[in-house]
């Protein structure tokens, strides 16, 4: 770790930090010297931003090829109505900026796909420095939770996913550093094409996302301190019309085709992720 010491102006910004024994300026310091990639600036994406920028994390990407709509403003509160028409990573960039100046934010207005995912997170390269320690999977779709998955599980970095549906969401955390499960040792295949409606179809509760992303943020603030107890191997289910919370045990499965113990997924070119993001047959 680089000699990396808090100025006055740190140590008060981030007084409250400073002042618990479990993060300590040791703590922060790994905060600054941080590095998270948040896919998605949406719904979950703002909430994990906004903390994440607020306690500190040294470098913030954010990922997304879309633009800011007023419906979105209900749910995504990094954007403002002025924002409207801008592209979401710009605005949520300017967001970030203004909020903590500590923060290199790194603004991404493209598409996580095979072809863009090792430029995006840099992990599958040794010689390279500017890869992520973190992916926050904040996406709206299972082509790139999969690809997600499949990526940071074959690269070794730590991935938090969050998903929410209309009044429910659900939260787990795969640090990809032993023998804990993937997202496919939960769901082995997504849905086919247009079962599972999206938002705009269905509706989604305002506030939901709120919760899930601030769930995933503290799990990513826990990772980079070394503190607390994550959420690996547990799947963490939330429903806001009972405001209840279920926990579910999941172990990483042996005939999972991407960490199992004869894998067929070697590559995230062996999947062809816009469709059924299943093992492609050529």
């Amino acid at each position: 770790m680089t000699d990396l010491r808090l100025d006055a102006t740190q140590l008060e910004r981030y007084s409250r930090h400073v002042i618990m024994d479990e993060v300590g300026p040791e703590g922060q310091r790994r905060l600054l010297e941080g590095s998270v990639l948040v896919v998605g600036a949406g719904g979950l994406g703002s909430p994990v931003i906004q903390y994440l920028a607020a306690a500190g994390v040294g470098r913030l990407g954010i990922v997304d090829d879309d633009v800011v709509e007023r419906s979105n403003l209900q749910r995504q509160i990094v954007h403002g109505d002025d924002d409207v028409g801008r592209p979401k990573v710009e605005s949520a960039a300017d967001y970030v900026r203004a909020l903590n100046p500590d923060v290199d934010v790194r603004a991404h207005e493209t598409r996580v796909t095979s072809e863009t995912i090792d430029d995006l997170v840099g992990g599958t390269d040794g010689e390279r420095t500017d890869g992520y320690d973190v992916v926050v999977d904040a996406s709206d779709n299972f082509a790139t939770r999969y690809l997600c998955n499949d990526y940071c599980t074959l690269s070794g970095i730590a991935l938090s996913h969050g998903a929410i549906y209309r009044f429910e969401g659900q939260v787990t955390t795969f640090p990809n550093d032993g023998d804990g499960p993937c997202y496919r040792c939960i769901f082995p295949e997504a849905p086919e094409p247009g079962t599972v409606p999206d938002c705009a179809t269905t509706g989604v509760l305002g506030v939901l996302p709120g919760t899930v992303g601030c769930i995933q943020a503290t799990e990513v603030v826990k990772y980079l301190l070394g503190a607390g107890e994550l959420l690996e191997g547990r799947l963490l289910m939330y429903d806001a019309m009972g405001l209840s919370f279920e926990t579910v045990d999941v172990r990483r499965n042996p005939d999972c085709p991407v960490c199992g113990d004869d894998p067929e997924i070697e590559s995230i070119h062996d999947v062809g992720y816009e469709g059924s993001c299943t093992v492609s047959s050529d």
